[in-house]
C-alpha cells in the first residue's frame, strides 16, 4: 500500500522572502537588459555623433574642391573620389583607379577568388574609414546624388557643405547599424560583464535583506499567533503589546482589546452567575424554612403562613420570569408585535394602573398631560416597560413622596421622563443603573430591594425600539429615567 508523501508547508515568512527574491531577481534581470538595450543605442549615437564631427574638415575640403570647379561634376564624372576628400592622406599614399570597382575596406581581407598574386600589390588598395564610406552620401543643394551610398535615407544626420556663404551640398551619414569595430564591440562588452558583476553584487546584498525583512515584518504575526492560542486556551490576560505605527500595529491593539473585552465578560459572566445563584438561593431558603417550620409544628398552618409561602413563590416566579425575558433579549428571540400606536396613550393608561399602589405605598403619582404622539412599537413591551419605571421609583423612594411622569416631542422622538424625590443615586453609580443585578446598595433589605433585572429589561425594551433610555439626578431630589423612541409618521387615509 502506497503512501502518500507530506506536502511542504511553507511559512508565510518564507513565502515572503521567495516572493522578496523572485521580485528583485526580475527587476534586476529587467533592469540590466534595459540598461544594456539603452547603452547600445547612447552608443551608437555617441558613435554617429564622432562621425559627424569627422565630417566637419571633409565638408570643408569639398567646398574648397567645389569652388575650384565650379560645381559637382568633378564628382559626378569620378564618384570614387569623395574618398580622397574623406581620408585624403590614406588616398595619396595609395594611387587610385576610377575606373574599378569600389575599395574594400582597410584592414578587412579581399573576398575569395580576387586575391592578388605573390609579390605584387593589390589592384584597389583600401582607402579611407571603413566605418564612414559605406555609409556617406554626398547630395547638391538641390538634394540630387552626387557621390556615395545611394541608400542611404534623406532624414540621415547631415553636415552642410557651405561655399562663400550659401549652402552647396550637404554630407548624409546613415545611422550606425550596429558595432562592428573591435573595440567598440570589446568596450560594450566591458560594460555588460560590468553591469552583470554589479547586478549579482546587488542581488547578494538584497538576499540578506530580505530574509531579515521578512522575518521582522512577520514577527508580530508570530507573536499574535501564539496569543491567540493562548486566548483560544482560555488565557484571557494574555496580551501581545506591540507598538507599531502601520496595519499590524492596529491588529495588535484591536487583539489587546478584544482579549481586555473577553476578560471582562467572563468577570461579568462569573458576577452574574453568582448573582444569580444568590438572588434565587434567598428565597428559596425562605420557602425552605418555611415549609420545614410548617412540617416540624413550629408554626402553625394558618392562613397567614400560606400567603406568606404564596408571596415567595410569586417573588421567585417573577425572577425566574425576569432572568427569562433577558435570556431572550440576548438571544434576540425577544418576540415583539410592531404596529402602529399612540405613545401618550400607552403611558397613561400604564401609569393609571399604579395609582392606588402608589398610594398605597405613600406616594403621590403625576399622570403625564400630552398630545398624541404616534410610534411603532408593541404594547404590551412599552407597557412593561412602563410599569418596570414605575415600580423602580416606587420602591426607592421614601415615604411621603411623589412621582412625576411628563410626556414631551423633540427633535423626531417622544420623550418619557419619570422624576422621583429622595434618596438619589451617586454620579457614579448613574452609568451602571442598567447592568443586571447592579444595586446601588448591596446590604439593603429584600423589602425594598429587588432582583436588579427591571432597569435592565427597560433597556433591552428601549434598544428593541430604536431608542434609548438614561439616568441622571432629577430635579425633585432623587432619580431621573429618561426614555426616547422616535416617532412614526402617520399614515393618512
Amino acid at each position: 500500500m502506497s503512501r502518500s508523501r507530506p506536502t511542504l508547508r511553507l511559512r508565510l515568512w518564507q513565502r515572503l522572502f521567495i516572493a522578496f527574491a523572485v521580485l528583485s531577481g526580475a527587476v534586476l534581470l529587467g533592469f540590466l537588459a534595459w540598461q544594456q538595450h539603452a547603452f547600445r543605442g547612447a552608443f551608437l549615437d555617441y558613435v554617429d555623433a564622432v562621425a559627424l564631427q569627422r565630417l566637419a574638415p571633409v565638408a570643408e575640403r569639398l567646398a574648397a574642391a567645389h569652388a575650384e570647379h565650379g560645381d559637382w561634376q568633378f564628382l559626378r564624372d569620378a564618384p570614387r573620389r569623395l574618398g580622397e576628400f574623406v581620408d585624403p592622406g590614406h588616398w595619396h599614399a595609395h594611387p587610385r583607379d576610377d575606373d574599378g570597382p569600389p575599395p574594400p575596406p582597410r584592414d578587412a581581407a579581399p573576398p575569395p577568388g580576387d586575391a592578388a598574386p605573390a609579390g605584387r600589390e593589390p589592384r584597389h588598395p583600401p582607402r579611407g574609414p571603413p566605418d564612414l564610406m559605406p555609409r556617406l552620401l554626398l547630395v547638391d543643394a538641390q538634394g540630387e546624388r552626387v557621390a556615395g551610398n545611394p541608400r542611404v535615407p534623406d532624414d540621415a544626420p547631415s553636415v552642410a557643405v557651405v561655399s562663400g556663404g550659401r549652402t552647396i551640398g550637404r554630407l548624409r551619414l546613415a545611422r550606425q547599424p550596429e558595432l562592428g569595430d573591435a573595440i567598440d564591440t570589446a568596450f560594450a562588452r566591458a560594460q555588460a560583464r560590468d553591469a552583470a558583476i554589479a547586478g549579482f553584487a546587488i542581488l547578494a546584498l538584497a538576499l540578506p535583506l530580505a530574509f531579515a525583512l521578512a522575518r521582522r515584518l512577520l514577527a508580530p504575526v508570530r507573536a499574535l499567533a501564539e496569543a491567540t492560542r493562548a486566548l483560544a486556551d482560555g488565557d484571557y490576560e494574555r496580551r501581545v503589546g506591540i507598538a507599531r505605527n502601520d496595519e499590524l500595529g492596529d491588529l495588535a491593539g484591536d487583539f489587546d482589546h478584544l482579549a481586555q473585552t473577553l476578560e471582562r465578560n467572563r468577570a461579568a459572566r462569573r458576577e452574574w452567575g453568582a448573582d444569580i445563584a444568590h438572588e434565587l438561593r434567598t428565597p428559596l431558603a425562605v420557602l425552605r424554612g418555611e415549609v420545614q417550620a410548617l412540617q416540624d409544628g413550629v408554626r402553625a398552618p394558618t392562613p397567614a403562613a400560606f400567603d406568606s409561602l404564596q408571596a415567595e413563590c410569586e417573588r421567585l416566579a417573577g425572577l425566574v420570569e425576569d432572568l427569562y425575558q433577558l435570556a431572550l433579549a440576548d438571544a434576540g428571540a425577544l418576540e415583539y408585535r410592531f404596529e402602529p400606536l399612540d405613545f401618550a396613550e400607552l403611558v397613561q393608561q400604564a401609569a393609571a394602573m399604579q395609582v392606588a399602589g402608589c398610594a398605597d405605598a405613600g406616594l403621590a403619582l403625576e399622570l403625564p398631560a400630552a398630545s398624541r404622539m404616534p410610534v411603532r412599537g408593541d404594547a404590551r413591551r412599552l407597557g412593561q416597560l412602563v410599569d418596570n419605571l414605575l415600580a423602580n421609583a416606587r420602591r426607592h423612594t421614601a415615604s411621603p413622596g411623589r412621582i412625576r411622569l411628563t410626556l414631551s416631542a423633540r427633535d423626531g422622538g417622544a420623550r418619557l421622563v419619570v422624576d422621583d424625590t429622595p434618596p438619589g443615586v451617586p454620579p457614579d453609580a448613574l452609568p451602571k443603573l442598567f447592568d443586571r443585578l447592579y444595586r446601588v446598595d448591596a446590604a439593603r433589605s429584600r423589602a425594598h430591594g429587588g432582583a436588579g433585572l427591571g432597569l435592565a429589561i427597560c433597556r433591552a425594551i428601549a434598544d428593541a425600539h430604536g431608542g434609548r433610555i438614561d439616568a441622571a439626578a432629577s430635579p425633585l431630589g432623587g432619580l431621573r429615567i429618561a426614555v426616547e423612541l422616535p416617532l412614526a409618521t402617520e399614515e393618512r387615509a
